[in-house]
């Protein structure tokens, strides 16, 4: 096999799309023949924002007095907020709000009342008060500050690092009945493998955007070669070795033809355009996935996209305003594809980061830090306001866990988490089964999806 990378990447890709492909064989016979399934559709899409976003920076509270108390804390990383370097949004009670300016795509979609911020969540085992948190006097997640681990525990929803599945795979194990017959996964990650998606009895699945089995238009081939190498393909796909598992090796190659002629033939029908980043590729991905819906007959799925580079130890304010422009651009590009195939009420898109990061500085970007605010993306959402509880601002202030302005978090991830399970159809009575400590804390859900 070729070293060359791009090649690795087309084999993986490939071997992604054979796995999804011989989970769900015969899909479309089985979704027009089997019994009728549940007529809504709901799809959960969550962004991971890779390194620990700074919703310090994200979302700034304008008031005359809060904004001061927050320039005196960021110094340096303080973002102005006159010249339009803040995008100005208001809160259903009225209290002024500045968006980074790295989100003006998404910007018009606060006052349509689509967009809304979730303040200061993050991995908690229980309500924990600055007294409490100094004083060791109650549990908290382990290892907090740490990239891996925090990374780990927003994505499986538990407080220490030993959790094998997510929350986003545990909740598309309850609802894997509303599918009916369905055998298209459940929970697909565009991002490579992810713990959010992974599930204890549904079969996740990856996909890797853009990939092209059949190697048509690929630079480093020439067409005669990708069609001697589509022939061949098809030689040794169709030979009965007699050998079981050669048998099933080429079955799931089969299939996966058959996925990528549907994805090929979805991505033209979806007219939206994307941005050609990273983001948008994926996102332009689960919106080809979604517009299938019919063809598979799911009702119930869970997506998972990433982007990295939010580590802003140095340098931040442009390279997080960059970040966030292309989180922006293909959100908003997402969300008007939702429009165009008539399901923005069905589905709906949140960001989610190892942690939030310091309020005070260091140099010219900041440290790991804890509680960090979210995005809430969707015709679902009840927008234009934000939820939870906005930190207070100051360094050793009543939401500090130290001195330098890491937020101990006002909402727990499990809280945040479990909204949108119960969005989807997990039943109350079922949440513990999604999130083990959601009995620890008095709002099971905060109330920001109808």
């Amino acid at each position: 096999m070729s070293s060359h990378p791009f090649a690795r990447r087309r084999f993986l890709a490939g071997a992604g799309a054979a796995g999804l492909l011989s989970q769900f064989g015969r899909m479309s016979a089985v979704a027009q023949s089997g019994p009728s399934a549940p007529p809504d559709y709901k799809a959960l899409v969550c962004i991971f924002l890779t390194g620990g976003n700074d919703g310090h920076n994200t979302i700034v509270p304008l008031s005359a007095s809060e904004f001061a108390s927050y320039r005196n804390a960021r110094g340096g990383l303080a973002l102005p907020d006159s010249n339009g370097a803040l995008l100005p949004v208001t809160t259903t009670s009225g209290t002024p709000y500045g968006l980074n300016p790295g989100l003006e795509a998404l910007h018009p979609l606060w006052a349509q009342g689509h967009l809304a911020v979730m303040a200061n969540v993050g991995m908690l085992v229980q309500p924990v008060t600055r007294t409490q948190y100094l004083a060791s006097s109650l549990p908290v997640p382990t290892n907090l500050f740490s990239h891996s681990d925090q990374a780990q525990q927003m994505q499986s929803g538990i407080p220490s690092s030993s959790g094998g599945t997510g929350w986003g795979g545990r909740s598309a194990d309850l609802l894997q009945s509303l599918n009916g017959p369905a055998t298209f996964p459940t929970a697909c990650s565009i991002s490579g493998p992810a713990l959010f998606c992974t599930g204890s009895t549904i079969q996740s699945a990856t996909l890797f955007p853009g990939f092209n089995l059949d190697m048509d238009g690929m630079s480093l081939w020439p067409q005669s070669a990708a069609d001697a190498r589509k022939i061949g393909l098809q030689q040794i796909i169709q030979l009965d070795s007699g050998l079981a598992l050669v048998q099933a090796a080429n079955q799931a190659r089969k299939e996966a033809h058959t996925l990528n002629a549907m994805l090929t033939g979805a991505a033209s029908t979806v007219k939206t355009q994307f941005p050609g980043t990273s983001l948008g590729v994926q996102l332009k991905q689960v919106a080809s996935i979604i517009s299938l819906r019919n063809a598979t007959g799911m009702k119930r799925q869970v997506f998972f996209c990433s982007l990295g580079g939010f580590d802003t130890h140095s340098a931040q304010t442009w390279q997080q305003f960059d970040l966030l422009r292309q989180v922006g651009q293909s959100l908003s590009a997402f969300y008007q594809s939702t429009v165009e195939m008539g399901v923005s009420d069905k589905v709906t898109s949140f960001t989610l980061s190892d942690f939030g990061r310091t309020l005070q500085p260091s140099g010219s970007g900041c440290d790991h830090g804890w509680g960090n605010h979210h995005l809430i993306l969707g015709d679902a959402v009840k927008g234009g306001n934000i939820y939870g509880t906005f930190p207070n601002l100051a360094l050793g202030g009543p939401d500090d866990s130290g001195s330098r302005g890491a937020m101990i978090p006002s909402t727990s991830t499990e809280q945040f988490g479990a909204t949108f399970a119960s969005w989807l159809g997990v039943q109350p009575n079922l949440m513990n089964s999604v999130f083990g400590n959601i009995g620890n804390f008095s709002n099971t859900n905060i109330g920001f999806l109808g």
